[in-house]
C-alpha cells in the first residue's frame, strides 16, 4: 500500500541513511525529507537519490507549526520518522534552549500537527491486548537516544524498561520529548513508536563527534583530544544497520512499544581511538604507532556519563534484527568512505565550521 512518509531530519547524518533507505526500497512510497538545513544538514549526503520519483526535498523547521501544518494538508502525510534533533553534548552544555526549542517544542509541534491531521482516522478502542493497533493506519515513529537512561556501572545493560536518569541538557530534552510522545499515545491515541539507540558511526557523519573528527584529525596529523582518562565507554551502532532496524520498526514494531538499538559491543574511548589509528596507519602507509602519538588527553567535560550499553535483545527476537558487521569491520568500511570522500569531508570542515569544531570535541 502507498504511504506519504515525513522523514524529519533526512539530510542529517541517521536521516540521510534512513531516507536514501526507504526512497529506493520502496518506490511505491512517497518520501518526503523534511530539514532545516542547519549546519549538520547536508543534502550532499543524498545526491544519489535527489532525482528518484518518490523523493521529495522540503525545506523547513519543525518549529514552525504552519508549515508543518501546510506540509501535512498538501502532501496527505500518512506517517511520521522524527530523526529531526539538536545532538551535539558539547553544544547542549554552552546553549541548552536551543535543544529545548528544537528537541522538545520542535516534537510537540510535530505530535500536534500528526494529531489534528490524522484525528478521523483515529480508533479510541484498545484491542484485547490494551494495544490501539487498530490506529496503526498511521504512525509517528520517533527516534531517540539511549542517553535518556543516565549512566551505567560496571555491570548491566540498558533494557526497554529501564528508568530515565538523563545528566545532560541534550539527553534531557531527548527524554522529555520521549514522554511528550508517549503522552499523546495515552491521551489522545496518537499511533507510535520510539526507538532509543547506541552512539551511530558511518558514512557522512558531521565531524563533531568522536569517529569522523579523529579521521579527520589524523588525516591531517591534528592532536587526538581524548576526555578525562579515556574509559568512558560506549556501545556503537553501524548507522546502515541502524536504517535497517528503523525500516523493520516502522513496518512491524508494535504500536505503543519501544524498542532499543544496540551494537552488541562496546568499546572504551581511548581502545577505539587506538584501534583507528592503528587502521589508519595501514590505510595511509604510516609508520605503526605515528598516529597513537597524536592521542592528547584533555579536561573532562561536565555530565559526563561514565558507560552506555544497549540490550537489543527484544529487537533482535521479536523482529528479527541484529547488526551485519562487526565494530571492527564497520570501522575499516567508515574510515574507507572518508578516505575516498575527501571533498566532503574538507567541505563541510572548511571556514567557520574548522574555527568552531577546532575548540570543540566529544567522546560521546
Amino acid at each position: 500500500m502507498g504511504k506519504n512518509i515525513l522523514i524529519t531530519g533526512g539530510a542529517g547524518f541517521i536521516g540521510s541513511h534512513v531516507v536514501r533507505l526507504m526512497v529506493t526500497k520502496y518506490p511505491q512510497y512517497q518520501i518526503f525529507n523534511l530539514d532545516a538545513l542547519t549546519y549538520a544538514g547536508n543534502l550532499e549526503n543524498l545526491k544519489d537519490i535527489e532525482k528518484a520519483a518518490n523523493y521529495h526535498f522540503l525545506k523547513a523547521n519543525i518549529l514552525e507549526a504552519d508549515a508543518l501544518k501546510a506540509i501535512f494538508e498538501k502532501h496527505a502525510i500518512t506517517d511520521v520518522i522524527h530523526l529531526a534533533a539538536e545532538s551535539h553534548v558539547d553544544r547542549s552544555i554552552v546553549s541548552p534552549l536551543d535543544f529545548v526549542y528544537t528537541n522538545v517544542i520542535g516534537t510537540v509541534n510535530l505530535l500536534n500537527t500528526a494529531k489534528e491531521f490524522w484525528k478521523g482516522d483515529l480508533s479510541y478502542e484498545k484491542a484485547h491486548d490494551g494495544s490501539w493497533e487498530k490506529n496503526r493506519n498511521h504512525i509517528f515513529y520517533h527516534i531517540s537516544t539511549d542517553e535518556v537512561y543516565g549512566s551505567l556501572g560496571k555491570e548491566g545493560l540498558f533494557k526497554e524498561t529501564t528508568a530515565y536518569d538523563p545528566n545532560s541538557p541534550y539527553s534531557a530534552s531527548k527524554a522529555a520529548s520521549d514522554h511528550f510522545v508517549r503522552a499523546y499515545g495515552e491521551t489522545y491515541h496518537l499511533p507510535y513508536v520510539v526507538s532509543n539507540c547506541s552512539n551511530n558511526y558511518g558514512p557522512n557523519h558531521f565531524p563533531e563527534k568522536l569517529i569522523p573528527l579523529f579521521i579527520h584529525n589524523i588525516i591531517n596529523k591534528k592532536a587526538l583530544p581524548v576526555y578525562g582518562d579515556g574509559l568512558y565507554t560506549r556501545d556503537w551502532l553501524y548507522v546502515i544497520d541502524h536504517a535497517r532496524a528503523i525500516d523493520i520498526i516502522f513496518h512491524q514494531g508494535k504500536n505503543g512499544d519501544t524498542y532499543n538499538i544496540g551494537g552488541f559491543n562496546e568499546w572504551t574511548n581511548i581502545d577505539l581511538v587506538k584501534l583507528m589509528c592503528a587502521q589508519m596507519d595501514v590505510k595511509l602507509g604510516r609508520a605503526v604507532g605515528e598516529s597513537e602519538s597524536l592521542i592528547t588527553y584533555v579536561k573532562d567535560r561536565p555530565g559526563h556519563d561514565r558507560r552506555y550499553a544497549i540490550d537489543a535483545t527484544k529487537l533482535n527476537k521479536e523482529l528479527g534484527w541484529s547488526p551485519s558487521v562487526t565494530f571492527e569491520q564497520g570501522l575499516a568500511a567508515t574510515i574507507d568512505w572518508y578516505l575516498n570522500n575527501g571533498p566532503w569531508l574538507e567541505n563541510v570542515t572548511s571556514g567557520s565550521y574548522q574555527t568552531y569544531y577546532s575548540s570543540m570535541y566529544t567522546n560521546r
